[in-house]
């Protein structure tokens, strides 16, 4: 048997016909309440390929693994090698050492040109299977005539229909627009919006209900989905033509003579609770965003409050502290303004540092200095408390930076370095100023700054501080002396899925 599939090479016809069939593996899948495998012949005569497999979505898959990109041995597959020699289709049923429950495989050979090219399995559980079987002969006709369309490569548009599940409501609609067969849930369906009558037997046509999907797919040939609003109902509607079984000779085949059309499988879904909860969020979003802008200004309006209070002092430590005053309130402000442009919850502290990088620029720096800042290192998105804590530290370490370390010195550098760990990230910040006086102990200063910093990071951030004195070369730009704060900070669960949330 290995010697039939010896050297066996794909062309790209076959391929394009098995890509063809792979797009429509999901739709199958639902509908059949089966897992599907699309196997390929392989140029080893002792394997055989996984092209593409899809899991169904209304029942449990009988694999929860995907064997998408694996190879099946003829040891451990011989049916399937049966059906790959022979091109007869078979169903097996399959006993799990494990004691799981049996399966029903159903293998169906794929022919392109005359040769053998591939096996679509399908499994579903032998009591799924058994339900399977006590539908309706004319969906089940029409499930199996939709898998031949698949074998065939005739069904197109399949990835345009989005996913179906158990809640989603077939019928079968014959190209005179009667309605052949009616599930419950579409029945039930189609009463909610007026139809007091049975669907059976009539015509959608004259229901009164927007059924462009079904016109679509019945003139066309091609699966469509239609997104309609019935009533009080808003529905999905997903529209899969069923194309009769070509019975022209081989040269009729070849003169691509147009395809027939016996039906078409009309699937509903009712979508309304999921549209009125996407609306609740979005307005709940739009009145978090528009909190968080009100926020922003009163605290811009402290601000100025406080600004003008600085003015008319004439004690210039008092101006100093409402300066320090106004620049906290600022930081605070930032992480607000961008809460207010952005529906997430999630700010990208490398974004807040810029901007507080500008703000001690206009309001902290003596114009007659040169002191340049260089901000660097990575993206680091942070849930708005982890954001608003990190905006202090910085606007703190910034101004410590330039009001100590640059006392008496007219240029200098200070750089900003993000550096994400995973689980943890640091935040550094360095100058090439004038260190850290002797004796000097972060844990006893009287340091206002420092000390907030110090129980920003303790309390709020659980992370830990520290100051060095004389920076070496480990922070890009800045070289030398000078001093080095160093912030490392745990990441919080939340955190943790800011992360997943951005795509990172």
């Amino acid at each position: 048997m290995g010697n039939v599939l010896r050297g066996f090479e794909l062309t790209d016809n076959d391929r394009s016909l098995l890509d063809r069939i792979q797009q429509s593996l999901p739709l199958l899948a639902d509908l059949a309440r089966a897992d599907v495998v699309l196997f390929c012949a392989s140029q080893s005569a002792d394997a055989v390929d996984v092209f593409a497999d899809a899991k169904p979505r209304s029942v449990s898959a009988v694999c929860a693994e995907s064997l998408s990109g694996k190879k099946v041995t003829k040891e451990e597959d011989p049916e399937l090698y049966q059906a790959l020699c022979d091109g007869k289709a078979r169903r097996v049923v399959r006993h799990e050492s494990s004691g799981a429950t049996p399966s029903v495989r159903e293998m169906n050979p794929i022919s392109n040109n005359g040769r053998v090219i591939g096996v679509l399995c399908l499994e579903a559980g032998f009591m799924d299977r058994a339900q399977r079987s006590k539908r309706d002969p004319v969906f089940r006709s029409a499930i199996a005539q939709l898998r031949r369309m698949i074998l065939d490569g005739e069904l197109e548009g399949a990835k345009n229909i989005g996913p179906l599940g158990p809640h989603d409501g077939p019928l079968v609609v014959d190209t005179d627009g009667r309605i052949v067969y009616t599930s419950a849930i579409a029945d039930s369906l189609y009463r909610s919006v007026g139809c007091d009558r049975g669907l059976l037997d009539n015509k959608i046509t004259e229901l009164g209900t927007d059924e462009t999907a079904f016109s679509w797919a019945l003139e066309t040939g091609v699966c469509a989905e239609r997104l309609v609003s019935e009533g009080d109902l808003v529905l999905v509607k997903k529209a899969i033509p069923l194309i009769a079984a070509q019975r022209d000779s081989w040269w009729g085949k070849l003169l691509r003579r147009p395809r027939e059309i016996d039906g078409v499988l009309l699937v509903v879904h009712d979508i309304t609770e999921e549209r009125r909860r996407e609306q609740e969020l979005r307005l709940e979003a739009t009145m978090i965003q528009e909190v968080h802008h009100r926020v922003k200004n009163n605290l811009q309006t402290i601000a100025a409050l406080l600004r003008l209070q600085a003015r008319r002092t004439s004690s210039q430590e008092v101006a100093d502290m409402l300066r320090q005053s106004i620049n906290r309130i600022l930081s605070v402000a930032t992480v607000h303004e961008f809460l207010s442009l952005d529906e997430a919850s999630v700010i990208n502290i490398k974004e807040v540092c810029q901007r507080i990088v500008d703000e001690v620029t206009q309001a902290v720096l003596d114009p007659e200095k040169r002191i340049r800042f260089v901000l660097d290192g990575d993206n680091i998105h942070l849930p708005a408390q982890q954001a608003t804590s990190c905006a202090l530290i910085v606007n703190e370490l910034l101004q410590n930076a330039v009001e100590h370390g640059f006392g008496n010195r007219r240029s200098g550098i200070v750089a900003i370095n993000l550096v994400d760990h995973g689980s943890t990230f640091t935040l550094e910040i360095a100058d090439d100023g004038q260190g850290l006086p002797p004796g000097f102990n972060v844990a006893k200063t009287t340091n206002l700054g420092l000390q907030i910093v110090r129980t920003l990071v303790a309390e709020d951030l659980k992370g830990e501080f520290e100051l060095i004195n004389g920076v070496g070369d480990s922070v890009g730009v800045v070289k030398g002396g000078g001093v080095r704060a160093v912030v490392t900070i745990p990441r919080s669960q939340r955190s943790q899925r800011a992360i997943l949330a951005v795509g990172r």
